[in-house]
């Protein structure tokens, strides 16, 4: 029998790539009893198959004459993961295999794993990995917007993030470089619940990039402030931990519950809402807003490496359509003389630059120290995942910010 390790990859990778569901989801539906060393271990191997799968499907393709069924052919994904990348020994990651798939493909799996194993990395060699992991349509999309960084782009999406932190007023995390927007950032493949501190809510995950829309909205103590489609809530405790007045609005019923969750453990206030945004009238007016609008979010792809299978061209539109609406109605709510900050974590240019030809308060090179260069000429603020590479990258933001 195949270990519940690779028995959980395989489900994670049948629920993304043939039932189309987001990894994150699949991952919580795994079986209860699963030992989390063993939901933890799968996890990584099906996210690094996502992460590099037209590179193993290329790897792959000298050893197989036709096209075998769906499940036998991430089994041998996860092998060649195994074998090529997160360095398993070959007789635990062949046998595993083997055990995987139907007795009918046995001899498969275990011939063309072996010949894998025997051939070793060198068949990754010459492998133009940026462009086989990466769909055209997104290689397109993302030359138009970003031009010839395209490929660092892409190149950054092949390795695992970091973990960033977001620190309570005070908070010091042991071991963590500091980076230069204040986040603290931690090496791959730590535990946030094993750092000390956790449970005291001194700090909360939130990536680098991800922080900023908040640092430009620049809240201040006492400002009635709406924060839209709010859930996880990095950024509504943030809004908190500065001390204003915080709104946060939520369409979904169980991520505005995961939002309350997280803000208790922070010991931070908020006044939650679940309400469809575009359906709600707040029966008042804000000094600042936040609009962390939903997006594709292409620009999380080294968190959510799923997001390269599951989004299509289509979606991009479906969602700049939306953003189009909500921000229509948060210029509404907006008080005269007060903030707006529009972000969406996408690299796609109909889901930012799009949505804003002119007439922004321009983002300060002061306001973002070492990123400077992130600042587009209409004033806003696009991050990408090869920026401050040195340090581990961060995620594709795109920030505008308007006045009332």
């Amino acid at each position: 029998m195949a270990s519940p390790t690779r028995r959980a990859a395989l489900a994670l990778l049948t629920a993304v790539l043939q039932s189309r569901r987001p990894l994150e989801e699949a991952l919580d539906a795994l079986p209860a009893g699963m030992a989390p060393r063993d939901r933890g271990a799968g996890h990584r191997i099906a996210a690094t198959v996502l992460r590099r799968m037209g590179s193993l499907d290329a790897a792959l393709e000298p050893w197989l004459k036709r096209e075998p069924p769906p499940e036998v052919r991430n089994t041998l994904r996860i092998g060649a993961a195994e074998l090529l990348l997160l360095g398993t020994p070959p007789h635990a990651a062949v046998s595993d295999c083997v055990a995987l798939v139907p007795k009918p493909f046995a001899g498969l799996v275990n011939a063309v794993l072996r010949r894998v194993s025997e051939a070793g990395v060198a068949v990754l060699e010459g492998l133009d990995a940026p462009r086989l992991d990466t769909p055209s349509w997104l290689w397109s999309a993302w030359y138009a917007t970003h031009g010839s960084a395209v490929r660092a782009i892409a190149e950054a999406h092949g390795r695992e993030a970091p973990l960033d932190l977001s620190l309570m007023p005070g908070a010091v995390v042991e071991g963590a470089l500091m980076l230069p927007n204040g986040t603290a950032r931690m090496p791959v493949g730590t535990r946030i619940t094993e750092i000390p501190g956790f449970a005291e809510g001194r700090f909360w995950a939130q990536d680098a990039a991800a922080s900023l829309p908040v640092r430009l909205l620049a809240p201040r103590r006492g400002e009635l402030v709406l924060d839209l489609c709010a859930a996880p809530g990095g950024k509504t405790a943030q809004l908190a931990a500065a001390g204003a007045r915080v709104v946060a609005v939520e369409r979904e019923k169980k991520r505005a519950e995961r939002l309350a969750e997280n803000l208790t453990r922070l010991n931070l206030p908020a006044d939650i809402v679940v309400a469809d945004a575009l359906a709600w009238d707040p029966g008042t007016q804000f000094d600042a807003i936040l609009l962390d609008a939903p997006c594709t979010a292409t620009g999380t792809i080294r968190r959510h490496p799923d997001v390269v299978h599951l989004k299509k061209l289509h979606d991009v539109e479906r969602q700049a359509e939306q953003q189009r609406a909500l921000l229509a109605a948060a210029r509404g709510w907006l008080a005269p003389g007060g903030r707006l900050v529009f972000a969406t974590c996408s690299l796609q240019g109909e889901e930012g630059e799009a949505h804003f030809p002119g007439g922004l308060d321009a983002v300060q090179p002061e306001e973002v120290p070492g990123l400077e260069g992130a600042i587009t000429a209409q004033g806003a603020l696009r991050t990408r995942p090869d920026m401050w590479g040195e340090w581990g990258g961060m995620d594709g933001f795109f920030i505008a910010r308007i006045k009332g």
